[in-house]
């Protein structure tokens, strides 16, 4: 067990190279697949109908809400998460599902007006509609993070 144990060092002028792998000729039989991602990488993205979430139309709608300030917080009522849905026919019509702080807002009469004047101030809107819910009830988790931030809640 006490044996002692040597490494022995041997040096050499050159080493012979590994052989190459070998692939036998078989063209006949051997056929390539078609690469599965080229047609994939060759489409053209498919354009967003104008009144769904990417369109022109519904984009457009999104920022003119963005331009709408509660009175009481200085922040749009877009971020603020009071508006809960738009939706936009193929003929114009556009109708937002909308809510507020709380039933008993001040500006309850006035600001579903507002929304409606401005949406349907967007270029391909013909007619806007606001339906004002309560439910789900609003709670402070439906801002965006821009909002908590301007707020002092992150």
């Amino acid at each position: 067990m006490n044996e002692e144990r040597k490494i022995a060092v041997e040096e050499v002028d050159a080493v012979d190279a590994p052989p190459k792998a070998r692939v036998e000729e078989v063209h006949e039989t051997f056929e390539r697949k078609r690469d599965y991602l080229t047609g994939f990488l060759q489409q053209k993205p498919e354009a967003h109908p104008a009144g769904e979430p990417g369109g022109e139309l519904y984009e457009s709608v999104i920022q003119a809400l963005k331009e709408i300030y509660d009175p009481e917080i200085p922040v749009n009522i877009y971020d603020l998460g009071l508006i809960y849905g738009v939706d936009i026919t193929s003929d114009g019509h556009a109708s937002v599902q909308m809510t507020l702080t709380t039933p008993h807002c001040p500006v309850a009469e006035s600001m579903p007006g507002e929304v409606e004047l401005r949406v349907g101030s967007v270029p391909g809107i013909g007619h806007a509609e606001v339906n004002l819910v309560w439910d789900p009830p609003w709670d402070p988790q439906k801002m965006t993070d821009d909002a908590k931030l301007e707020l002092g809640m992150l």
